[in-house]
């Protein structure tokens, strides 16, 4: 899966700062093995600063207009975020 920015070509993600499901939630409900990908290691080979915060906590990244969230428990800070940038 690539996630372009159709504007350049290049990677969505590239030399942005974004989270999402880590390696280590994928590991906890077993799912490593059978996601077609793992998202913290697909966002660092597009070149993408991954960060993250302790497993199943709410945390969030905002570069820009892009805002990431780790995991579900991250939604509610996520659609907060989107409502502040949308004011």
């Amino acid at each position: 899966m690539r996630f372009i920015d159709w504007s350049n070509g290049a990677p969505l993600v590239q030399g942005r700062r974004v989270t999402g499901f880590t390696n280590s939630e994928e590991a906890a409900v077993e799912l490593t093995d059978v996601v077609p990908f793992l998202i913290e290691d697909e966002f660092q080979k597009l070149g993408a600063t991954f960060e993250k915060g302790p497993d199943w906590a709410p945390f969030l990244v905002t570069d820009g207009t892009l805002i990431t969230g780790q995991n579900p428990a991250s939604s509610d800070a996520v659609a907060h975020a989107l409502i502040d940038q949308l004011r």
